[in-house]
């Protein structure tokens, strides 16, 4: 599992829509829900995506959560799956390179400095 949190200077539905552009230029990703909440004037867009990773033999997940609850947007990638068995958890890397593959999908919009941290 990877986790990757920042900030970036578009709206969550932007930063939902270009995450979801990245992955589906791959064959093998797709959206699997896309969750979407009005809270007043803030938003919350969550997004599940899932693509297959030929060196895990089996599909792995992406989670995006962009929020603009703090007055910008927070963006959370979390890339799991992709395991071997039943009991061992290790993914050969898929769920990290699924999450910079999103990560990499906003680059040009995030906020230099701000990690969003681990929350």
């Amino acid at each position: 599992m990877d986790i990757r949190n920042f900030y970036v200077k578009v709206d969550p539905a932007r930063a939902a829509d270009l995450a979801m552009e990245a992955i589906s230029v791959s064959l093998s990703g797709r959206l699997v829900d896309r969750y979407e909440r009005d809270c007043g004037e803030r938003k919350m867009v969550v997004l599940t995506m899932e693509k297959y990773f030929m060196r895990t033999n089996s599909r792995a997940t992406l989670t995006l959560v962009a929020d603009d609850f703090e007055g910008k947007t927070k963006v959370r990638f979390i890339g799991s799956g992709g395991g071997e068995g039943a009991f061992l958890r290790f993914d050969w890397g898929a769920g990290a390179s699924f999450a910079e593959t999103g990560e990499r999908a906003l680059a040009a919009y995030r906020i230099i400095g701000d990690q969003g941290g681990k929350g």
